[in-house]
């Protein structure tokens, strides 16, 4: 059954975990499909990730739409979720409307999300109100940082902890239908799962959210840091590094290919392209 985002709401409800995963090609997106995931963000983690940024500031809309064209193809059970990326939503509702709107009409998105809370409340509302499931994401929101310092953990004390829960309530009454909550206390993130109704999903805010997300990158082990929250379910950089150096030694001694991967002229066709070959010489 297609999930949707009446579909999230129903699994908090009945006290089910929701799954969701950061992908952004289509192979990745049928595999996760197949897998039973929730939900596939094409998050703008695709900058570090995929294209070699230091970090999601860089990524734009046009980014955002080529990388959810191709998952939106391969996911056809999971909700597709587009991140707004940075100055996407900030200057204006008319911005926040008509670039969630690429997302969808262009991209495929099924949802976006928006980073942060305070005016960006009235950013929610405004998309939400033109037709178009927004998902909220508070805490360590990367496309704020600079305002953080750095990429630090949020919510440690009593002020900013109330503030976040006042987000947070902020957002759901916007019409917000789910929110990401990263790198807050376990705490926090307890209570604001349980102050409001819709689910909330962790990254780095422990264990009794409504659901969690990653980065298939992180769980796959092909990332370049090993981050405190994330868990490595495998490692592919080691694999693929073994499979190609492998390649490499049997290409440079001559052992592959060999004629069980190369493509055979019929014997006749072959007489006579020499018996030509010759008369022309």
């Amino acid at each position: 059954m297609k999930v949707t985002v009446s579909s999230l709401r129903e699994m908090k409800s009945k006290g089910e975990r929701v799954v969701m995963v950061a992908a952004y090609d289509y192979p990745t997106a049928r595999i996760l499909d197949a897998c039973g995931v929730d939900s596939i963000l094409v998050g703008d983690s695709v900058g570090n990730v995929l294209l070699g940024h230091k970090d999601t500031l860089g990524v734009t809309v046009d980014d955002i739409v080529h990388h959810l064209k191709a998952v939106s193809r391969g996911a056809e059970r999971a909700l597709v979720v587009g991140d707004m990326p940075f100055m996407s939503y900030q200057a204006s509702d008319e911005d926040a409307i008509g670039n969630a709107g690429r997302l969808v009409k262009a991209g495929g998105a099924e949802a976006v999300k928006v980073e942060g809370g305070g005016m960006v409340v009235r950013r929610v509302r405004a998309i939400v109100e033109a037709g178009i499931p927004v998902m909220g994401h508070l805490g360590l929101t990367p496309q704020w940082y600079h305002q953080f310092g750095g990429f630090k953990v949020q919510g440690k004390t009593g002020s900013t902890a109330r503030r976040l829960m006042e987000d947070a309530v902020k957002l759901e009454r916007a019409g917000a239908f789910a929110l990401v909550l990263e790198c807050i206390p376990w705490q926090l993130a307890k209570l604001i799962t349980e102050k409001i109704e819709i689910p909330t999903i962790g990254i780095g805010a422990g264990p009794y959210c409504d659901g969690q997300v990653m980065v298939l990158h992180d769980i796959l082990g092909m990332s370049e840091k090993q981050l405190k929250f994330v868990k490595r379910y495998a490692n592919l950089s080691e694999i693929i590094s073994e499979a190609v150096t492998e390649f490499k030694k049997e290409v440079k001694s001559g052992k592959f290919p060999t004629l069980a991967q190369s493509f055979e002229m019929p014997r006749e066709e072959m007489r006579r392209m020499l018996a030509e070959f010759r008369k022309r010489r």
